[in-house]
């Protein structure tokens, strides 16, 4: 068992969240007390290490921790998420004067983060980004439009993707600083208590040394290290998702008669059950070994951490859809934990690296395994 499992601050936050998530998804989000409470629990630096502040978790920690939050509220898992994911970029390519600066007051919940990296015409292919980060004059100014920021309504500070003289860079930038303008999300599909928001930048002055790595690192380092971060934690969550669902699935059939037989006493609902149970387990397996290698520094980390993700989203959007099935029409009111599990796994279908994108950089990882001397189109 370790210290998430029985840390006091965490568990009166997984009771309260499992007592009010229904209506933080159906009214404006997390109250900004929630976000105050992940703090003190040490959930915004979990895995941030000790010398800054931070819990200094490992990947499974981590991970244990992501699968309770997705167990009753995946907006609150996203809070987890996002911290981690600016977190991690700032640790891994921030230089030492930045780590210290930062990292102790985000690990503390003294400044909230945000990621802003998608726009509108740059999702899966974030290369296509057009906001501008230009140097001038000592610093360097910011403009372009960002959206489906999580925590973006309520964010301190926003780690910017964006178009640089010398290649794609990331800034931190304060989000009161003048230029920057918030416009909130309400009508999302899933995640619907993550305070999302699209974000514009008009010619935002920031300092110089906020820039995060070296000029061209900005997409394939900074951001690919957020996004590793960002795919351990939303698998682990999904796991707990799934799992979720499993448990009320299990616990409303032997409850819910049709005649004189319970919905168990169907071989059909227990083949259900069978094959969301198979699934979720599946998906532990496979986030418990990318949780493994990631401690290690094992070099497929990276690679297993894609395959993780992608078969706990499967796992939790099959899964809860079957729990609103069994469930009938309780899986479909719109304070119901199956319905917000069912919309809450379709987005995690999307985010983080598509379905289609995983199975891509999986099939070239079996290509380079199975036939690593044979090029495209050699006969």
């Amino acid at each position: 068992m370790t210290v998430i499992d029985v840390a006091p601050d965490f568990s009166a936050l997984l009771a309260r969240a499992a007592a009010e998530a229904s209506g933080w998804d159906a009214g404006t989000g997390l109250p900004r007390d929630v976000i105050g409470e992940a703090a003190k629990a040490g959930l915004l630096g979990l895995d941030v290490p000790v010398a800054y502040g931070g819990g200094g978790a490992g990947a499974r920690a981590v991970g244990q921790a992501a699968a309770q939050l997705g167990a009753v509220c995946s907006s609150l898992r996203a809070l987890l998420t996002v911290s981690g994911m600016v977190n991690a970029a700032v640790h891994r390519w921030g230089t030492a004067a930045q780590r210290q600066s930062w990292l102790p007051r985000l690990a503390s919940g003294d400044l909230l983060a945000g990621f802003a990296a998608t726009e509108p015409g740059a999702g899966t292919e974030l290369a296509a980004v057009a906001t501008r980060i230009e140097p001038r004059d000592g610093e360097v100014r910011v403009s372009g439009h960002k959206v489906w920021v999580t925590f973006g309504q309520d964010a301190d500070v926003l780690l910017v993707l964006g178009r640089a003289p010398g290649g794609l860079t990331t800034v931190l930038v304060p989000a009161d600083a003048p230029g920057v303008r918030r416009e909130p999300v309400t009508d999302a599909l899933g995640l619907r208590g993550a305070r999302l928001a699209h974000l514009s930048f008009d010619d935002v002055r920031v300092p110089a040394d906020h820039v995060i790595g070296p000029p061209g690192f900005g997409l394939t380092h900074t951001v690919g290290t957020a996004l590793d971060h960002g795919r351990h934690t939303v698998a682990w969550g999904c796991v707990g998702l799934a799992e979720g669902c499993l448990a009320e699935a299990a616990g409303h059939v032997p409850r819910r008669w049709q005649g004189d037989t319970p919905l168990s006493g169907h071989a059909t609902v227990r083949a259900a059950l069978g094959r969301a149970h198979v699934r979720a387990e599946g998906a532990r397996s496979l986030c418990e070994r990318a949780a493994a290698l990631r401690e290690s520094k094992d070099r497929q980390a990276i690679t297993a951490t894609i395959m993780a993700k992608y078969a706990a989203a499967t796992a939790a959007a099959a899964v809860s859809r079957d729990t609103v099935q069994l469930l009938g029409a309780a899986g479909c009111t719109t304070n119901g934990r199956a319905g917000r599990f069912f919309r809450d796994a379709k987005i995690m279908q999307i985010i983080e690296g598509a379905d289609e994108v995983a199975e891509l950089a999986i099939g070239d990882r079996v290509i380079s395994r199975y036939a690593p001397h044979v090029k495209d189109g050699q006969r």
